[in-house]
C-alpha cells in the first residue's frame, strides 16, 4: 500500500513565487500542494479548512510579523510543521522562526534539490536549517551574549525606532498599533535591557549597531 503524498500548504504574497514552488513541489510523487495563502490571515483560514503536514511560510508577508504566524499555527495545528523560506538570514529571525515553533529554516537562493529534501526532512519533523543559517546561529552561539538577544522581534522593533528618538505616538503610527500597546512594548524592553529609561535603552541599541 503507498504512503500518503506530503500534504502541503504555500504561504507567500507573491504568486509567481507560489507557482513556482507549487510546480516544483508537485513534480515529487511524494508531495501533494493541497493549498496557498497569500498572508498569515489566510493561512490559518487554510489551516481551519485543510490539514497539511507542512507550512511552507514566507517570513515576509503583509499583516501580523511572521513569528506571531508561526506562534498562531502552531496553536491552531501543533503537529503542522513549518518551513521557513525566506530572503532573509538575519541571527535574530533564525533564533525567532525556531523558537516560535518552526522546523526548518530555508533561504530563496537554495538549489531545488535542497527544498524538496528540506520539505521531507520538516515533514518528518527533523530540523533543517540552510547553511547560512547554520552560520548564523553558530555565530551568535559564539559571540558573548547581549541583552538584546532576550527580545522579541517586535520588541527589537520598537527598540530600533525608540533610538531613532521617536516617541511612543510614532513608534505606534510606524508599527501600525495602538499607543497603550507600545507603551507596554517600552516597559518590557526596558525591564529585560535592565535600564533605567528610554536614553539608556536607546544608548545600548546604537552600541549594538540596531540605529543610525
Amino acid at each position: 500500500m503507498n504512503e500518503q503524498p506530503i500534504r502541503i500548504l504555500l504561504a507567500d504574497d507573491h504568486a509567481v513565487v507560489r507557482e513556482g514552488l507549487r510546480g516544483l513541489l508537485e513534480q515529487q510523487a511524494d508531495m501533494q500542494v493541497i493549498g496557498e495563502a497569500e498572508n498569515g490571515i489566510a493561512v490559518l483560514e487554510r489551516l481551519s479548512a485543510d490539514a497539511p503536514d507542512v507550512v511552507v511560510l514566507d517570513m515576509k508577508m503583509p499583516g501580523p510579523p511572521a513569528v506571531e504566524n508561526i506562534a498562531a499555527i502552531k496553536r491552531a495545528r501543533p503537529a503542522v510543521n513549518i518551513l521557513v523560506f525566506t530572503s532573509y538570514a538575519e541571527d535574530s529571525q533564525v533564533r525567532d522562526a525556531l523558537a516560535a515553533g518552526a522546523t526548518g529554516y530555508l533561504l530563496k537562493d537554495a538549489l531545488r534539490d535542497d527544498l524538496v529534501r528540506a520539505v521531507r526532512e520538516v515533514a518528518a519533523g527533523r530540523a533543517w536549517l540552510h547553511p547560512q543559517a547554520q552560520r548564523q546561529m553558530l555565530d551568535w552561539m559564539r559571540r558573548a551574549p547581549s541583552p538584546i538577544d532576550r527580545l522579541t522581534a517586535r520588541e527589537r522593533s520598537v527598540l530600533a525606532l525608540l533610538a531613532e528618538g521617536m516617541s511612543n505616538k510614532q513608534i505606534a503610527r510606524q508599527l501600525d498599533l495602538t499607543e497603550g500597546t507600545v507603551k507596554g512594548y517600552v516597559s518590557q524592553v526596558l525591564d529585560k535591557l535592565g535600564v533605567a529609561d528610554r536614553t539608556q535603552a536607546a544608548l545600548l541599541a546604537h552600541k549594538e549597531g540596531m540605529a543610525h
